[in-house]
């Protein structure tokens, strides 16, 4: 019998139907609702599985795997696990630490001396809490006209673009940002400490020891995986193909099922894997250098949901989404799985939560104050065009390797890219300008009042110079 036919055989779209209060009360009925948009044979989908006491207590699969081939999802569909991913590359750099290759203290730059000295030391236990300061390189990529959608990149473009950032976006320890950098860079460091590849030690150290038969790194987008689903975007009404075309990994990019995941939850909680020590290091939060504690530890957040403590993480890559938590008072694991792209993995994954948890009463929220009416924006500043011509000209910076020409069109400021992109700044302040998926647009002047750069701000990149050169 073949692959896909054997996958045919066991598998069935969910579609919900109407049933009694009985039915409707029962937990798999309530999760079918959940998941009903995309339990057609005409949407991609998801799968969601549920755990408690190390015994499967909920397995669904809704939608298709593959839409130009009628395959449907089932319980054991691979797909791609976006930054859930992170918390294997986690693990993988505290085995060595357990093994004495590296201390999560130590300077990065001793194993990556491709990275620029920026007269702070930057850690790896920096780069595990996203507090390294280090910007994330595929914002830096999208800015220059080359997003992660756009080309295969891999860990060579990783490093190259990092090696160029002549700033970072804050001292080491002093805040938290997320950014994938610091998680690729961790799976470099694995590389390089271990004398093996990263999905080589991963396999040998964390898939194969815990029976996660099917989960490997996505380091050649090319490679054929059996039974792996398809990932999808909802553009105009229509589903359309959206998968990923890079071989950068660690960061994201871990191909796996809902199963493994569970397993891998297990895992955690139990220290299959390490120990008690392992599941401490894994489990420990950040510290920023104020002294204040955050959410983060390695590959994690350790929070609260409904008053309930969970440890939990999501993953968006293309047209894959992904939802891991647990609940460990209540010994419950989640995991989602999605090949559609408009899919809110945190709020599917935590509506599945609530049911599994028994419909514990939300936390109560701060309420708006009443009496305090809401602050009035500010009006949009009116440039004159003597205003707005100077801020024109041809702009270039070194750590994106890209040039902004901005001119003056009409009334308005437009910023061009090579080869196609045109945006129309919209003036926030004087020198402050809204730059639609560039995030925003600061125009730098010397002491003489003459512009002399320009500034990309933006979440992940916080100031990004490029040097007037025309």
């Amino acid at each position: 019998m073949s692959f896909w036919r054997a996958l045919l055989i066991g598998a069935a779209v969910v579609v919900p139907t109407a049933g009694s209060a009985q039915q409707q009360a029962d937990p798999a009925s309530r999760v079918d609702e959940v998941f009903a948009r995309w339990s057609s044979p005409e949407s991609a989908g998801c799968v969601v599985g549920a755990e408690r006491d190390g015994h499967t207590v909920l397995s669904r699969a809704y939608g298709m795997a593959d839409l130009e081939h009628g395959i449907p999802n089932t319980p054991g569909t691979i797909f791609e696990a976006g930054s859930v991913s992170k918390q294997f590359t986690a693990a993988a750099i505290v085995l060595l630490a357990q093994d004495g290759v590296l201390s999560l203290d130590d300077d990065v730059r001793t194993y990556v001396p491709e990275l620029p000295d920026y007269g702070d030391t930057i850690t790896i236990r920096h780069l595990l809490t996203h507090t390294s300061g280090l910007r994330d390189w595929g914002s830096v990529a999208a800015i220059g006209g080359w997003g992660r959608n756009a080309r295969t990149h891999t860990h060579d473009h990783v490093l190259d673009i990092l090696s160029r950032q002549r700033a970072l976006n804050f001292t080491p320890g002093n805040e938290y940002s997320y950014s994938n950098s610091g998680y690729n860079l961790l799976a470099i460091i694995v590389d390089r400490t271990s004398g093996m590849p990263f999905a080589e030690f991963s396999r040998k150290r964390i898939f194969e020891p815990l029976g996660l038969d099917d989960t490997q790194w996505r380091d050649d987008y090319t490679r054929i995986v059996k039974g792996r689903s398809s990932a999808y975007a909802m553009r105009g009404g229509a589903w359309v193909i959206d998968r990923p075309i890079e071989n950068v990994h660690g960061n994201g990019g871990l191909l796996t099922t809902a199963a493994d995941l569970l397993e891998w939850n297990a895992a955690l909680t139990s220290g299959a894997l390490g120990g008690s020590a392992f599941v401490e290091m894994m489990h420990e939060r950040g510290v920023l250098n104020s002294g204040r504690l955050i959410e983060y530890a390695s590959g994690l957040f350790v929070t609260e949901f409904d008053d309930v403590p969970e440890i939990s993480h999501t993953g968006a890559t293309s047209g894959y989404r992904a939802f891991l938590a647990r609940y460990p008072d209540q010994r419950l694991g989640i995991a989602v799985l999605c090949n559609a792209g408009n899919v809110n993995p945190g709020r599917v994954g935590r509506s599945v939560a609530r049911i599994m948890l028994g419909d514990r009463p939300a936390a109560a929220s701060a309420e708006p104050d009443p009496v305090t009416p809401p602050a009035a924006l500010p009006p949009r500043p009116i440039l004159t065009p003597a205003a707005l011509e100077a801020l024109t000209g041809e702009y270039y910076s070194l750590d994106a390797e890209a040039t902004f020409t901005v001119t003056v069109d009409g009334d308005r400021l437009v910023l061009r890219r090579r080869p196609v992109t045109r945006l129309v700044l919209t003036p926030v302040d004087t020198d402050l300008f809204a730059a639609g998926p560039l995030g925003r647009i600061r125009f730098i002047r010397d002491d003489s009042g003459r512009v002399t750069q320009l500034s990309v701000q933006q979440g992940r990149v916080y100031d990004l110079r490029f040097e007037r050169v025309q």
